[in-house]
């Protein structure tokens, strides 16, 4: 304890150095605890379930999740041979809204035996099981399971929730249970908020549209619980034991007879799930890997920058250690004394880095939430975080406190003694100092070229031609679901709903379309080989979408050939397609595609219709900036007889001012045509600032990390060329004396600069272009190892080299050398 008053008394007494210090290693430790936590919320913490380490993710076929139902129901009938109970989930999103703009939660359509294998009871009420997951309801009815929050939030926190009636997408359901607060979901990332029966699919999605018949649909992600004892390795053969029986029972109907044998011989698979599915890490594996590479960098700098601040706090402190070695205080007392001082720093700016890392992990949370995708990550303080904490503040003290301290113990009491002039100044720290600069501006240069690449990846991601634009759309998600309406008469009530958009003041276009590009959702279909070609299925697969005339001067997506659709091209119509280049170039290249017919593939029971290309648009983005843009064609939305449509969207293009504005007078025109459809609201721009959510998050943090680096280093050589300039004042002065000009004192600070910085850039290129590679699926438009940043990067390294040493420089050449000389 004197050692720690005695260190914050001499920390005190120099505070610009103490809070330096201080402040760089909160940066540097809150940064590290930040993304550790990201990484400890995302891939270590378990699922807070009864033992998650035997839970199993089963997957039906290699790379493959989803399953469809009746594949599940044939696993559920069986895995009491070789499981210790498996369950089947599918993410939905509900609306407690009766009509208007939806109030959407998080739901899950849960398998009877959900909450009993993870070994979840209901801190009120009762989970739902096997009993209730039974077509057209168990005793109770349709039932719900509500999570902890949901009940507080919705209820209150009410008792009498339970037995209450909530409405998912207008259809009853009775609230028998809430879980505990702990368990919010098995999808890392993804709160849950109502829990309902896979059974009750139909109520929502209506008895012609629900997928628990649909062999073909895979809907489902499926868990489960090894036995006691058991391994993955005896779990997996046990299950490819019935595999065979399980895939011929539920052989979808139009699948052709190589892609049948395909499904029959898929190999099942189990992946340790203590974790859940986790797809969210999987996602963000490589990208938190980096970061945590680069915020260690940042971390390092900093101390090499701190251990340098001591050492020359060290030597100013020469005389007053002497006077303690001369008192009797032995090397271990001294270098002690020290230790305390780092110790004490470290403490400091851990402290306050903790306090940094929650506020920053918080924003990158919400830096990676969209308006839908809303991540709920818990990045609260458990075990993990701390330890790791811990171990870094005490692996920091270790690397910016030993040597100082080591050095300051070899102080001779005679240095008591001496004069403080000269003598003192003339000590030498052994390129020590230097040593630590070279280092620095090194890991900055890959910092900086790290930051160079993901913030040109960014760049070049938000600026790829999308081949429509997004800023002045709103989009309108129309369910119809509910609707006093049949199935086939939907087109004709949207298109309605379309015309009365299209009627509001302040709209200069309105279309529907079934797939929203850059949404993540996506509708691909095999075609046959157009007339003269030869190419294998891999080249012969399509991307469709369904959309209604005006769709493409909605979007601002020009025709470039032929005509659009029109009324006229209705159900009864002859069917007819527009495509894209890249359609028009792959199938049909030299050749004037308008006229020509298409169609997809035969398969079993079905002859599907010829499809005739009456025009070519412009190719445009479809799911991700990053793809190469696919041949694409768009079919007529009355034409489209694959599914029953459930509603599509509107996209509205806004005559001037933001789209945002229209939502509540688009609202009331739709209300007079049907009160019943249900109606999500949401800028176009939103949507394409998710896309590159990952590469901005990157981009963000590299390059904050990058300007703090940059500004380290610089502090260091300041540092370091100061301290130099201090020890070499009489050398200099003398220098002057001599005729030495104030320029030739100027030019022989900044050589040593240049040297150094010379010698960090040479070893940081080095280690840049070994490690580039490593960030190489993370860049887009650019190669890892591209000259062009990394001759920047070193360009903005040297200018903040020189701009470090330019002080000490001046202040060099303002020696008097008179004084020099009576001083010395």
């Amino acid at each position: 304890m004197t050692d720690f008053r005695d260190a914050y008394r001499a920390l005190r007494a120099s505070p610009i150095v103490s809070a330096v210090a201080i402040l760089s290693l909160a940066l540097g430790i809150g940064a590290n605890t930040a993304i550790f936590s990201i990484v400890n919320a995302l891939m270590l913490r378990t699922l807070p379930v009864k033992t998650p380490e035997r839970l199993v993710l089963v997957m039906p076929g290699p790379g493959r999740t989803s399953w469809s139902n009746p594949l599940w129901e044939q696993l559920r009938a069986r895995d009491h041979e070789f499981l210790d109970g498996a369950f089947a989930y599918s993410t939905q999103r509900f609306n407690l809204a009766r009509g208007g703009e939806a109030e959407l939660v998080n739901g899950v359509f849960a398998s009877g035996e959900f909450f009993d294998v993870l070994g979840l009871p209901a801190i009120l009420g009762r989970t739902f099981t096997p009993a209730d997951d039974i077509r057209g309801g168990g005793k109770d009815g349709p039932v719900a399971v509500i999570s902890y929050a949901f009940w507080q939030r919705h209820y209150g926190g009410a008792a009498d929730a339970i037995g209450s009636t909530l409405a998912l997408d207008r259809v009853p359901f009775t609230v028998i249970g809430v879980t505990e607060p702990r368990f919010a979901g098995v999808d890392q990332g993804r709160r849950y908020d109502v829990a309902i029966p896979i059974a009750g699919e139909p109520l929502i999605r209506g008895a012609q549209e629900s997928l628990l018949d649909e062999r073909s649909s895979r809907w489902l992600l499926v868990m489960a619980r090894l036995k006691p004892n058991d391994t993955i390795d005896r779990a997996t053969t046990a299950l490819r034991g019935v595999q065979p029986q399980m895939r011929e029972a539920t052989v979808p109907e139009q699948l052709r007879p190589q892609e049948a044998a395909n499904y029959l011989k898929g190999p099942f698979e189990l992946r340790p799930a203590a974790n859940g599915p986790n797809a969210l890490g999987q996602q963000y594996r490589q990208p938190l890997a980096i970061l945590m590479a680069v915020v260690a960098l940042v971390l390092l700098i900093a101390c090499a920058n701190i251990a340098n601040l001591l050492l020359a706090r060290a030597t100013a402190r020469r005389h007053e250690l002497s006077v303690r070695a001369a008192l009797g205080a032995s090397d271990w007392r001294v270098a002690r004394q020290l230790l305390a001082e780092s110790a004490l720093l470290s403490a400091s700016g851990t402290a306050l880095g903790v306090a940094f890392a929650n506020w920053g992990a918080r924003l990158l949370v919400l830096e990676l939430s969209g308006a839908r995708t809303a991540t709920a990550l818990d990045v609260g303080v458990d075990w993990r975080v701390l330890l790791f904490t811990a171990l870094v503040a005490t692996a920091t003290t270790a690397v910016f406190g030993t040597v100082p301290a080591l050095r300051a113990a070899r102080i001779e009491p005679g240095e008591a003694i001496k004069e403080q002039g000269r003598t003192i100044a003339g000590e030498s720290r052994s390129g020590f100092g230097s040593l630590m600069v070279v280092l620095q501006v090194a890991l900055s240069l890959m910092l900086v070229v790290g930051a160079g690449l993901f913030m040109r990846t960014f760049s070049t991601l938000a600026h790829v031609p999308l081949g429509f634009d997004p800023d002045p759309i709103l989009l309108v998600d129309a369910n119809v679901k509910r609707s006093a309406v049949a199935t086939v008469d939907r087109p004709t009530l949207l298109e309605r709903m379309r015309e009365a958009v299209l009627a509001v003041p302040g709209v200069q276009h309105a279309a529907l379309e079934v797939i929203t590009p850059l949404t993540g959702s996506g509708w691909d279909i095999l075609i046959e080989n157009p007339d003269g070609l030869s190419l294998p299925e891999t080249d012969r697969d399509v991307w469709v979408n369904g959309v209604s005339p005006g769709w493409f001067a909605t979007h601002g997506t020009p025709i470039l050939a032929g005509r659009d659709f029109t009324r006229l091209d209705n159900a009864s119509a002859p069917r007819v397609i527009l495509v894209n280049e890249t359609f028009a170039g792959r199938y049909f290249s030299g050749v004037n595609p308008i006229g020509r017919s298409v169609r997809r593939v035969r398969r079993p029971g079905v002859d599907p219709p010829w499809l005739l290309i009456i025009g070519v648009v412009r190719d445009s983005v479809y799911v991700s900036p990053r793809d190469r843009i696919p041949p694409t064609m768009y079919q007529a939305l009355p034409q489209l007889v694959e599914r029953p449509l459930p509603g599509a969207t509107i996209v509205v293009r806004s005559a001037s001012g933001s789209p945002a504005l229209l939502a509540r007078p688009i609202a009331a025109a739709i209300a007079r045509v049907d009160g019943d459809a249900t109606l999500t609201f949401r800028p176009y721009r939103e949507r394409v600032r998710e896309v590159t959510s990952q590469e901005r998050v990157i981009a963000m943090l590299s390059g904050f990390f990058g300007i703090l680096a940059l500004l380290l280093a610089g502090l260091g050589l300041y540092g370091v060329m100061s301290y130099a300039v201090s020890r070499r004042r009489t050398e200099i002065g003398i220098r002057i004396a001599l005729g030495a000009g104030p320029s030739r004192a100027v030019a022989l600070v900044l050589r040593r600069v240049v040297v150094l910085v010379a010698l960090g850039i040479a070893i940081g290129a080095g280690l840049s272009l070994s490690a580039s590679p490593l960030v190489a699926a993370l860049l887009f438009g650019l190669e890892p190892r591209d000259p062009a940043t990394l001759a920047a990067s070193a360009l903005v390294l040297t200018a903040i080299g020189v701009m470090a040493g330019w002080l000490p420089a001046l202040r060099a050449a303002r020696i008097d050398p008179a004084r020099v000389l009576r001083e010395g």
